[in-house]
């Protein structure tokens, strides 16, 4: 729960930055990054959100994430130890209500073919989890 509630204030952030988000995308086999945000440019970012120290030390994935975004970013709230976290990525402290991007992550431009995929993947994403909302009995495969 401590880790939607930093998804939640990272998504109002970046809503509010012009950018659409979905949760627990899955990129690839394996893989369910926390918040995917596509850009008003077409710019994929993947946040992970981190609501402890046990949390971030046990999530040997992260690293499978890099190749599916154009910046990778951590969330984590106000308390969290954020000298644990690699230098070579972004940083966002956030909480249930909004968030503030303290660091950029590096740029990594995707491939046009990845970029074409990820987003098919994005907006696949968004309708299946619309679609479970406006009619929550119709057994859509995930």
């Amino acid at each position: 729960m401590p880790g939607q509630m930093l998804a939640r204030g990272v998504s109002r952030h970046l809503a509010s930055l012009g950018w659409v988000t979905v949760e627990e995308l899955v990129p690839a086999r394996g893989l369910r990054v926390d918040v995917m945000a596509l850009g008003p440019k077409g710019e994929i970012w993947v946040v992970e959100c981190k609501s402890s120290r046990a949390d971030f030390m046990t999530d040997a994935k992260w690293q499978g994430y890099l190749e599916w975004c154009d910046r990778f970013f951590w969330a984590v709230d106000s308390d969290f130890p954020v000298d644990l976290l690699p230098d070579d990525s972004g940083l966002i402290i956030a909480d249930a209500y909004d968030a503030e991007i303290i660091r950029m992550g590096p740029e990594h431009k995707l491939a046009a073919a990845r970029r074409k995929v990820m987003v098919q993947k994005f907006a696949t994403h968004a309708a299946r989890r619309l679609h479970s909302l406006r009619d929550p009995g119709a057994g859509l495969a995930w």
